[in-house]
C-alpha cells in the first residue's frame, strides 16, 4: 500500500543556494544594471553560475562583464573564501610578491 506524501512547501522554480545559505533564484540576482560590485553581489553571481542558474555566457552578457572577471571571482572564493572578493584586498591576496612597500613622507 503506497502512502501519499504531503505536497512540498518548497518553491518548485529553479534555485541554487546563495552565499548566505538561502535559496537564490534568477529574480534574487543583482540587477542587470549593477555597477557597484560588493562582495555579496559577486558571490551571488558566482553561486548562480556554479549552480547552473545562469551560464557563464549569460552572466557575462547580463552584467556586461568579461568571463575573466567572473572566473577571477570564482578563484577568489576558492582560494580565500568571501574575503577573496574584496577589491581592496585583491592585490594583497593575488600578488604579494609583486607588492611594493612604500613609506609615507
Amino acid at each position: 500500500m503506497a502512502t501519499k506524501q504531503a505536497p512540498s512547501a518548497q518553491p518548485t522554480g529553479k534555485h541554487v543556494i546563495g552565499p548566505d545559505g538561502r535559496r537564490l533564484t534568477v529574480a534574487d540576482l543583482p540587477s542587470a544594471d549593477t555597477r557597484r560590485w560588493v562582495v555579496r553581489r559577486k558571490a551571488e553571481v558566482v553561486a548562480a553560475v556554479r549552480g547552473g542558474l545562469l551560464s557563464l555566457d549569460e552572466a557575462c552578457s547580463r552584467y556586461a562583464l568579461s568571463s575573466d572577471e567572473i572566473l577571477s571571482w570564482q578563484d577568489g572564493i576558492d582560494r580565500f573564501g568571501l574575503a577573496g572578493l574584496r577589491t581592496t584586498r585583491s592585490q594583497f591576496y593575488y600578488a604579494p610578491a609583486q607588492r611594493r612597500l612604500t613609506t609615507c613622507r
